[in-house]
């Protein structure tokens, strides 16, 4: 079964697009090659049509992740190209982290940063559709790639975008081509072999940083993270923990989305919502030790999310979210520390840092104060 992420299949519908725009014949798969790795994927696609006299041209592919529970599971993707000839007037600065030769649009259905209408695409995208489309591309000619995703908008309804400031559609900020199953033990079977190898290099220092999910890996990167000490957990942050410090890490860093690493400031060491969720009544109590006004505390229990939480109060009360999420940072940290030593005895630094909505580093508990100085990051 062909079980990839999003970016892929997109790539894959641009591949079979161009290929019928430069003249070959359409085939129903598309060699998908892959950054750093010396074999490549067979990735089916639907179909491809000519368009406009040949000047334009459309490929269709639908994705298929393998997960029953995964928003972009048969979800159709458009991938139109068309060619231009490059004079020295048609040449453009890099834009979207894109070379010039690739005009790169984020077409309905794709998900793009309020703030700035920019595309929400990962780097792995962007490598992936550079390597697989450049050897196609004729001589002096550059590309135009419209991405459009009909059941986007509708299906970024269902996640957690608009939380990470990305509206009108789903991100495209997959770092990997193969799907990684979260809440399966065999993740975190894998995970625990990624963590070994990492602390088995020369060139670990025993520092490691712990991300949940694509925007935690995406945000960590962007940060100043390096991609060498990041391990990606999914939701198994308790056993992930343990298995750290059996491997000889001394200070470890969890960053993370506020709203999924919650549950952790609560004793919730699983964090698929299938599983546990108890966000608002973790959120509740925090409130309660910080001495938060009744009026907030039960604003908050009756808030739909942690999200509306914060929002609800940040307007107004911004002293008192300063508090509450300050408060959830040293639990998550004093919390984790307690998990690992239920199992054995350790003197690991488990930092904690958290993101907002906007992407934005917001809080962090003590120990994770001290080592995102040490990154030279700033809280906002």
């Amino acid at each position: 079964m062909n079980e990839f992420t999003l970016p892929v299949w997109v790539v894959a519908a641009a591949k079979a697009a161009t290929n019928i725009l430069i003249g070959n014949q359409f085939k129903d798969t598309e060699r998908i090659d892959l950054p750093n790795k010396d074999e490549s994927i067979t990735v089916p696609v639907a179909s491809s049509a000519l368009l406009e006299n040949g000047k334009r041209s459309l490929a269709v592919s639908y994705c298929q992740s393998g997960l029953s529970l995964d928003v972009t599971r048969g979800l159709e993707i458009w991938a139109y190209i068309q060619l231009n000839k490059i004079t020295t007037h048609s040449v453009k600065a890099v834009e979207n982290g894109f070379p010039d030769w690739l005009d790169f649009q984020a077409g309905y259905g794709v998900g793009k940063f309020e703030s700035s209408g920019q595309p929400c695409i990962s780097q792995f995208t962007r490598d992936l559709l550079c390597l697989n489309l450049y050897p196609l591309l004729p001589k002096g000619y550059s590309i135009k790639v419209e991405i459009v995703l009909p059941q986007g908008k509708d299906r970024a309804l269902k996640t957690s975008n608009k939380a990470f400031g990305v509206v009108d559609g789903l991100s495209l900020i997959g770092t990997q081509a193969e799907v990684q199953i979260s809440s399966s033990p065999e993740q975190l079977k894998n995970c625990k072999k990624i963590l070994e190898r990492k602390c088995s290099e020369s060139t670990f220092d025993g520092c490691l940083t712990f991300v949940i999910g694509e925007n935690g890996m995406d945000l960590a990167l962007q940060f100043g993270c390096s991609a060498n000490q990041i391990v990606k957990t999914g939701n198994w942050l308790g056993p992930l923990l343990v298995a750290a410090s059996q491997n000889g890490v001394k200070k470890l860093l969890l960053f993370g989305y506020h709203g999924k690493l919650i549950k952790l400031s609560g004793g919730i060491f699983h964090t698929h919502h299938h599983l546990a969720d108890g966000r608002i009544e973790i959120l509740t109590s925090l409130a309660v030790k910080e001495g938060i006004s009744f009026d907030l505390i039960k604003l908050i229990s009756q808030s739909t999310s942690v999200e509306n939480a914060l929002l609800a109060l940040e307007s107004n009360h911004p002293d008192d979210v300063a508090l509450i999420w300050g408060r959830m940072a040293n639990e998550i940290e004093i919390k984790s520390l307690s998990y690992v030593n239920r199992y054995l005895t350790s003197s690991m630094e488990i930092g904690s840092v958290l993101f907002d909505r906007k992407r934005q580093i917001r809080w962090a508990g003590f120990q994770g104060l001290q080592q995102i100085k040490s990154l030279g990051l700033i809280l906002k």
